[in-house]
């Protein structure tokens, strides 16, 4: 009889559910797709049904099921926290100390009660820690048998960084870096100081980062500051941060605002408010010493493992940038990245560990790796996707031949149209990889600025994805590898850049952002960088079918690919949701499944049935 393991991370943010059969990941979810509540931090019940449901398998089936941390040693951590920092915190301790002793110093018994509302518990329930199921997320769904292992994030229960190596079907810690002294909170506090939102703005800080001017006086003093006053890094990427300036180890904010506005002569950012060059010279700023802090540490990896591979998770695995300078620094000769690198992937992560390290079974191998490009989420059968349109009465074309529908979706992009791509099974972690996807012509120079303000209704600064084709990425862009997630940048070939002005530096934020940078404007980021995603006939065959139709039509085999949401809504998972945001923002046609639909075409009574908001994350 197979072997199950349910994979449980919740309570902090992200929760998902993962489960493992027989060592195979059969599927996992993030309960905010469900919830429609964006970083859901609840138990994933809906995730957890979803899994079940999807391998046809009872709960009461269960053999194993893992928690991703320890929440014990977490609360240990929170009470020699503020015992150290005494009297300091006392209104931060006085809040968080009675949630603790109510709820999660009880996670056992709270798991149990929501479990048992799903059926019978017949099986054990362990707990690993947060740190080894980042590792083990990292590691066994990995093609490697032997790797480096860099997990890097805000804090766990201690660790806020580990360095380890994997062998077969073990993994072994070899250093830690223990809170508060933290890669990932410090990044936070950036995030936190240019006015964007904790845990969810620090891909917008690293979005805004190549509009900071790196020869600009005041880049360089900010820099010097970074490691002067806030960080002490050390040779082997360690780090010591600076307490005086930071309030998120017992206090109600991430930063001692006081003296950060001393320190760099620039106050907080309100959030929604103009953003100045001071803050985007402050954002390169922390990025360059977050790269610098990175290779340290995968240079350190290396010293100490004697690895030729690296596999990254955590959540500052999610800045591809860092990662692309690890990559192209040759330590090792390659590297790979979770997808779902935050603590939706401790999920993954826990189950693997139950699997290969509690029941000690061994790995099996699968190419070019064992996430299944990450489409682990639901899927909706054609039956499905016409009963949820019936109930709305929408008008939509059917398409019996898909090649046929490719040609016209390819006509359509070339056209200009803005589509919404909803297909096959959802994806898990937060990029969209090509089937919950709006799609758009990458060669449209009005194209980035209508997207973010039109469709996704935020900053206009923030850049978009190209996905190209595995077999042609290197025509176009500077690529050594594929990179089938979005977790590393490359830059666009030089043969299609444009030449900038010689005071381009200079130039207003908005003036630098609509210039025509190269012949693929819409993904061609400010620094001629993009956020490539290579899309691999096998893994995804109609993601790659519709791309391959449009470079037959315009010779191009790249599209602008984002998620399929609006700013502060997470990914859409069902067609309803879909219908929802299709109608409320400006994409032009839905295709899900072989069915189109054409906006124009829709009732009139449908185009203001749906509120018309979005929420401010």
């Amino acid at each position: 009889m197979a072997e199950v393991i349910l994979g449980i991370s919740a309570y902090y943010h992200d929760s998902a559910a993962a489960l493992v059969v027989d060592g195979k990941i059969i599927a996992a979810a993030q309960e905010e797709r469900f919830t429609r509540i964006k970083h859901d931090a609840s138990f994933p019940r809906h995730a957890v049904k979803y899994v079940l449901d999807e391998a046809g398998i009872p709960f009461e089936r269960l053999s194993l099921i893992m928690f991703y941390e320890k929440p014990f040693i977490k609360f240990e951590r929170l009470l020699e926290t503020y015992h150290a920092f005494a009297p300091n915190g006392i209104k931060s301790f006085i809040t968080a100390l009675p949630v603790w002793i109510k709820e999660k110093l009880f996670m056992r018994k709270m798991l149990k009660d929501e479990l048992t509302k799903l059926g019978k518990l017949l099986c054990p329930i362990q707990f690993t820690e947060h740190h080894l199921s980042h590792a083990a997320s990292a590691f066994f769904p990995s093609p490697f048998n032997e790797a480096a292992i860099l997990t890097i994030d805000g804090v766990g229960e201690w660790a806020t960084t580990t360095i380890g190596r994997g062998v077969g079907n073990g993994i072994e810690i070899l250093e830690e870096l223990h809170f508060p002294h933290s890669i990932g909170l410090l990044y936070s506090a950036f995030t936190y100081y240019s006015g964007f939102g904790v845990n969810s703005g620090e891909y917008k800080l690293m979005g805004l980062a190549p509009y900071g001017n790196p020869q600009d006086l005041q880049t360089l003093s900010f820099i010097k500051k970074i490691k002067g006053q806030l960080v002490d890094i050390r040779p082997d990427g360690s780090i010591l941060l600076n307490m005086k300036y930071f309030d998120f180890a017992t206090g109600l904010r991430m930063t001692n605002n006081r003296r950060w506005g001393k320190l760099f002569g620039i106050e907080r950012r309100t959030p929604e408010s103009e953003i100045r060059q001071d803050y985007m010279n402050l954002a390169y700023a922390i990025q360059h010493v977050t790269e610098e802090i990175m290779l340290k540490l995968a240079a350190t990896a290396k010293r100490i493992t004697g690895s030729k591979y690296l596999t990254i998770a955590g959540g500052v695995a999610l800045n591809c940038v860092a990662n692309s300078k690890i990559l192209q620094s040759d330590l090792f000769e390659n590297v790979w990245v979770q997808p779902a690198a935050g603590d939706a992937g401790g999920a993954i992560g826990a189950a693997l560990a139950g699997w290969h390290i509690t029941m000690k079974k061994e790995r099996i191998f699968y190419l070019p790796d064992s996430m299944d490009g990450s489409f682990l989420g639901p899927e909706f059968s054609e039956k499905e996707i016409r009963q949820a349109m019936n109930r709305y009465e929408t008008v939509y074309e059917y398409f019996t031949n898909f090649d046929t529908l490719a040609v016209r979706v390819a006509t359509l992009l070339n056209d200009g149209k803005v589509i919404g791509w909803f297909q096959g099974r959802m994806e898990f972690g937060p990029r969209a990889l090509g089937n919950r996807s709006i799609l758009a012509d990458a060669r449209n120079p009005e194209m980035q600025k209508h997207l973010n303000l039109k469709i996704k209704f935020r900053e206009g600064f923030r850049p978009f994805a190209p996905s190209v084709l595995e077999e042609d990425v290197d025509q176009y862009f500077n690529c050594s590898t594929p990179s089938p997630y979005m977790l590393f940048v490359c830059d666009v070939k030089d043969s299609l850049k444009i030449a900038l002005p010689p005071d381009y530096a200079t130039l207003p934020m908005m003036q630098r952002l609509y210039f025509n940078r190269s012949s693929l404007p819409a993904v061609t980021h400010i620094d001629f960088s993009s956020r490539v995603q290579t899309v691999n006939r096998l893994t995804n065959p109609r993601f790659h079918r519709l791309i391959r139709a449009f470079k037959e039509l315009t010779g191009c085999p790249i599209v602008v690919n984002t998620s399929f949401n609006v700013r502060g809504e997470p990914i859409v998972s069902t067609p309803d949701d879909a219908y929802r945001c299709f109608m409320t923002t400006g994409i032009d046609f839905l295709v899900m499944g072989n069915f189109l639909f054409d906006k124009q075409l829709q009732p009139e009574h449908l185009k203001t049935a749906f509120p018309k908001t979005f929420l401010k994350d």
